[in-house]
C-alpha cells in the first residue's frame, strides 16, 4: 500500500477518504455508534473503528455505504495471550469487521523478546484473513523500539502500522509518522492516530507519510472552512 499523494488534498473535504472515525470510549452507547456510522456514510469516510462489542452493529449500520467497519483487538493494553487475541480478532471478523487494529505486545517488545512479538503478530495476521493494523503505542517506545516494532509488524504481514491507541499519554506526532513510513516503506500503510483534532493536524500527518488518519473529530476536520 503506497503512501497518498498529499497534493490531491486541496480542501478539508478531500481528507475524508483517509479518515477512520474512532468510537472507542468504554462508555460509548449504541446511539453513539449509530450516529458515528451515519456521519461516516454522509461524509464518505474510510471507516469507523469500534470496540469488539459494537462490531456487529457498526457493520449493520454501514452496510452498503462503502465505509469499512473496523474493530480493535486486545485494546488498549495489548496484554492478552496470542490465543485470546486470535479469538477476539476472528470473533470481530465473524461479526462483520473488515479490518482489525491490534495492539502490539508492548511488554515482550520492551523485553526484547522479538520472537514472541513476531510469532504473535504472524499468528493473528495469518488467522484474520482481513487487513491487520498493528498499534505500536509510540508514546511508550524509544526510537529504536519503534523501528524494531515496525520491522516486526511488516515481517508478520501487517497491512498497516498505527501510532497510538489514543489512551496513552501521547498520540501521533509528525516525527513518528515520518519514522514509521521510513521503516515500512511504501508497501505498508501508516495510520496516524491519537490527538488529531483539526484539518491542519490531519494534513500534516499525510504530508509526513500517513495513509490513514484515526480520529474522533472527523466531522470537525472534514467540514472545516480550510487548513
Amino acid at each position: 500500500m503506497k503512501a497518498p499523494v498529499p497534493e490531491t488534498v486541496r480542501a478539508p473535504r478531500d481528507l475524508a477518504p483517509f479518515i477512520e472515525h474512532a468510537v472507542l470510549q468504554p462508555a460509548a452507547t449504541l446511539d453513539d455508534v449509530k450516529r458515528a456510522c451515519e456521519d461516516a456514510a454522509r461524509l464518505r469516510l474510510a471507516g469507523v473503528c469500534v470496540r469488539g462489542e459494537w462490531v456487529a452493529e457498526a457493520a449493520r449500520f454501514l452496510a452498503g455505504s462503502g465505509v469499512l467497519p473496523v474493530a480493535v483487538v486486545d485494546f488498549p493494553d495489548g496484554t492478552g495471550t496470542t490465543a485470546s487475541r486470535v479469538v477476539q480478532a476472528r470473533g470481530a471478523i465473524a461479526c462483520g469487521a473488515a479490518e482489525i487494529d491490534v495492539v502490539i505486545a508492548v511488554a515482550p517488545l520492551k523485553a526484547r523478546d522479538y520472537r514472541h512479538v513476531l510469532e504473535d503478530l504472524a499468528e493473528i495476521v495469518g488467522r484474520a484473513h482481513v487487513p491487520v493494523k498493528v498499534i505500536l503505542e509510540t508514546a511508550r517506545l524509544t526510537r529504536d523500539e519503534k523501528v524494531v516494532a515496525c520491522a516486526l509488524a511488516k515481517a508478520a504481514g501487517a497491512a498497516f502500522v498505527k501510532t497510538s491507541t489514543g489512551f496513552a499519554d501521547g498520540g501521533a506526532t509528525v516525527e513518528d509518522v515520518a519514522l514509521l513510513r521510513s521503516v515500512v516503506g511504501p508497501e505498508v500503510g501508516v495510520k496516524a492516530s491519537g490527538g488529531i483534532r483539526t484539518a491542519a493536524d490531519a494534513l500534516r500527518m499525510l504530508k509526513a507519510g500517513a495513509s490513514r488518519i484515526g480520529t474522533s473529530h472527523s466531522a470537525a476536520i472534514v467540514e472545516a472552512a480550510g487548513f
